[in-house]
Parts: C-alpha cells; structure tokens; sequence
C-alpha cells in the first residue's frame, strides 16, 4: 500500500521547503523544482518506512541538502555525448538501425515529391557524389537551373516533413 502525507504536514512543510530548495538550487545545476519533488520523494519513503518523524523540519532541511549534494555530484560526473548516440556508426546494432530508419524516411519522403524534384534529390543524396554537371547531364537539365529547382525540392520537402512530424496520429500517437 502506498503511503500518503497527512495534508496538515504537507501544508506546514511546503512553504519551508519551497525555500530550501530554492536557496540550495542558488547558483547551482539544480532545480528548485526537481528538489522539492526528490525531497517529498524520500518523505513517502521515510513515512513507508514507519521510521518516526520527530522534526519534520530538521529532516527536511537535512533531505534537502542531501539532495542537493546528490545532484551536484551527478553534474560533475556526467559528460555529454560527443556525437547525437544515433549517428555514431561505431556504436552498437542499435544506433546502426536508427540510423538506416532515418535513411529509409527520408528517401521515401523523396519519393514522395512532386515533378523532377525526386530525381534531382535522389542525385543530389547518391551515395557516386555526383558533381552538378553530371546531375544535369543524367537529368536532361541546364546546370543553371539545378540550384533554384534544388532550392524548390528542399522547400516542399521541409513542408511535407514538417507536416508529418507535426501532425500526430490517432489517439494523440506519433
């Protein structure tokens, strides 16, 4: 059974942790916020317990520094990633499979276009790096006109992506 706070602790102890925890986030990569809900995290915990609450105020600021000390320690240790985790090719099976479903949206977004556009961008995304004279010579196009008719695939192409990211499925899923 989940234990739950008497309202009369919650309501004598809110005001005073709300300004712990906003004088130990003070200058620091915690969020008052997020110590506060840690803090009445750990009252539950303590409370299922059934350890005793002598002085709840003293145990809240004691929990409060702790969690504050927690989370600067976490910060310090932590490092960001180098690279997005999905296109690091090194990486495991995973990543490789994230990466070859972005290739596969993308070209089938492609394919998708109006006109010329899914000729000349799959040109453009061929793996031959093709120079814009062969991409006109293959396309039967002047090269002067690949850069404005790129420019008009690149636009419907963000339009139609940014629909479908945008657009959420039935349900409200994705």
């Amino acid at each position: 059974m989940t234990p739950t706070l008497p309202p009369d602790l919650v309501t004598a102890l809110r005001p005073l942790l709300a300004a712990e925890a906003l004088a130990e986030a003070h200058g620091g990569p915690a969020d008052p916020g997020d110590l506060e809900q840690a803090v009445w995290l750990r009252l539950l915990e303590h409370l299922d317990a059934k350890r005793p609450l002598t002085d709840p105020a003293a145990w809240l600021r004691t929990a409060v520094r702790d969690e504050a000390h927690r989370t600067r320690y976490a910060a310090r240790r932590e490092r960001p990633y180098a690279t997005e985790p999905a296109d690091d090719l090194q990486r495991g099976p995973e990543q490789r499979a994230l990466v070859a479903d972005r290739y596969r949206v993308l070209h089938a977004a492609v394919r998708r276009l109006p006109g010329r556009c899914p000729r000349l961008l799959a040109a453009l995304l061929s793996p031959k790096d093709l120079t814009y004279r062969e991409i006109a010579g293959e396309l039967g196009m002047s090269q002067g006109s690949l850069g404005p008719e790129r420019s008009r695939c690149l636009g419907c192409l963000r339009r139609m992506l940014a629909q479908e990211v945008a657009t959420p499925g039935p349900w409200g899923k994705e």
